[in-house]
């Protein structure tokens, strides 16, 4: 008797742990992905606070919104594979605990300096948090069909949480002091980290050989110069400080791609890009992120600049964008199985140019229907898009550089939002600028300065006043409307070029066998699959015990 009741108290502790059921352990990873996505937003409302209390430079409010992504895309890949190497449960854990520390000093900085380190850290572990969360998805689930639904389900969080941080910070700055925007995190992982060691299972790639630390710290260093000098190409600056990261930074990723090449224990294995699936999930990445991102942003300005639309009404106005996108992920793996990923990302490239080239459509006259259609089709489209490529990618990199692999793709996506903002910033100020150029009774300083921007250009306007600010207004109103239309037709060229760029994926989803069962509580094999009874399962253990 006593014998049974021993057994039986074993199995509950087995079924409580490492073995708990999969679909629990995708929603302790979508809480974490959530937290990282909310906090890439959560700040942006804040800004102004920020700046009317701790009376940050020019310079360091500037690092204070910027140092997060940037830390965070230049570390992905540092510790996706060090989670490879020294298990991706335990970097996630660190991850969980460092971004609660992160947060508590972000909330309690008493100057801008504190707050700008404090923002780095949470950046390093946002880089722990991210690639560990679709690696060890990638572990959980060996068949490919429940893994799509899982990735559907991640990608629906990643999308609700980039559209609720602007709105949870809006809620936070009407009650309390900017600083909640921060302490929100605190109790997350204050849940997360106990219910994270419980329940996650540890794996880990293959440990043959020492782990790259000289390659991992190029990779780091490199990428962080390449996103620093794409985003101050975003925002216009071209001088030796955008030139120099930017000439540094690839560089060093140029002799990091040369130094693995020649390693026998390389910290990414380059042959994944021999692959045609995983390369071109990669571009598709890369291509979908640069055609869209500066849009949004563009399409932002747009709806308070010219239409006059308040941040509410703003937000409110781009949230059929994220309710589509949440609806083609939860949709995605459904339409995986029947269509194939070449069909479907193609599908998702050649919805969303035609929700672009439809927003051409917008004038100077607020037409909501309009806009709701074309950001309903646009988030379907890109989310389409955005799920198909992700999911190709995770599938075809091997079960032991799963950790590099979902490095590689957030680093795609880091640096495809970055060039993105770039390119279609350049874009949309070549097409804006000349037509301020002449504008009647305004001198010609005023237009150079009018032509920086819509939100300057209203300022000189106002400073003018009369018959000459009012021309100023008007024409600033109209060239930026031409602007946005060009940019939408760059944006259209693009992502048909993602689409033909697609006919490279496999036609057909290819599903695996799942692997076979693991040994709750241990780590798993390098290469081995975890496979996670359902509840079931567990119940009927219980019962035979």
């Amino acid at each position: 008797m006593s014998g049974t009741t021993t057994a039986a108290a074993a199995l509950r502790r087995r079924a409580a742990g490492a073995g708990a059921n999969r679909w629990v352990v995708l929603v302790v990873l979508c809480t974490s992905l959530l937290l990282v996505a909310l906090d890439a937003t959560v700040l942006h409302v804040a800004v102004p606070a920020v700046t009317e209390d701790l009376k940050p430079g020019a310079m360091e409010l500037l690092w204070i919104v910027d140092v997060y992504p940037l830390v965070c895309a230049s570390l992905l890949i540092l510790f996706g594979t060090l989670g490879d190497r020294v298990g991706r449960r335990r970097i996630l854990l660190l991850g969980y605990a460092l971004f609660g520390v992160a947060s508590g000093l972000a909330a309690l900085a008493h100057d801008a300096q504190v707050l700008i380190v404090a923002r780095a850290l949470l950046g390093v572990g946002g880089a722990m948090i991210m690639p560990a969360t679709l690696s060890i998805l990638r572990q959980v689930f060996p068949d490919r069909r429940e893994r799509a639904l899982a990735i559907g389900i991640w990608s629906a969080v990643a999308a609700v949480g980039a559209a609720v941080g602007p709105l949870l910070g809006g809620f936070l700055l009407e009650h309390f002091w900017w600083g909640s925007v921060f302490l929100v995190n605190i109790p997350l992982m204050l849940v997360s980290l106990p219910v994270g060691r419980l329940l996650l299972p540890e794996s880990r790639g293959v440990g043959d050989g020492p782990w790259d630390v000289i390659g991992a710290l190029m990779a780091a260093a490199g990428l962080f110069g390449l996103v620093l000098g794409v985003k101050r190409l975003g925002s216009g600056e071209l001088d030796v400080f955008t030139v120099v990261p930017l000439l540094v930074g690839a560089a060093l990723i140029v002799l990091f791609v040369r130094r693995q090449r020649r390693r026998a224990h390389p910290l990414v294995d380059l042959s994944m890009f021999a692959r045609p699936a995983f390369s071109t999930s990669v571009g598709c990445i890369v291509l979908a992120m640069l055609a869209l991102v500066g849009l949004e942003l563009i399409a932002a300005q747009y709806l308070q600049l010219v239409l006059g639309l308040s941040p509410l009404e703003t937000g409110l106005r781009l949230l059929p964008l994220t309710i589509a996108a949440m609806a083609s992920g939860l949709a995605g793996a459904r339409m995986l199985r029947r269509f194939g990923p070449r069909r479907m990302v193609c599908f998702g490239f050649c919805l969303t140019a035609v929700a672009v080239v439809l927003l051409t459509a917008m004038g100077g006259e607020d037409n909501a229907g309009l806009l709701l259609f074309g950001f309903l089709l646009l988030g379907f489209g890109l989310e389409t898009t955005l799920f198909g490529a992700y999911e190709s990618m995770l599938s075809e990199a091997p079960p032991e550089q799963a950790g590099g692999a979902a490095a590689v793709g957030e680093t795609s996506y880091q640096l495809g939002a970055g060039i993105g903002i770039a390119l279609l910033g350049s874009v949309m100020n070549a097409a804006y600028a000349p037509g301020l150029s002449s504008v009647p009774g305004v001198p010609a300083s005023d237009s150079a300065a009018a032509g920086h921007s819509l939100g300057e250009a209203y300022e000189v306007a106002g400073r003018l006043g009369g018959s000459a600010g009012e021309a100023l207004r008007r024409t600033a109103r109209d060239c930026f409307v031409h602007g946005l239309h060009m940019t939408l037709l760059v944006s259209a060229g693009l992502l048909l070029l993602g689409a033909v760029m697609a006919l490279r994926l496999p036609r057909v989803m290819q599903c695996e066998e799942p692997g076979r069962p693991v040994e709750p509580g241990r780590p798993v094999e390098p290469g081995r699959p975890v496979e996670l009874p359902a509840p079931r399962e567990v119940a009927d253990s219980r019962v035979s015990a």
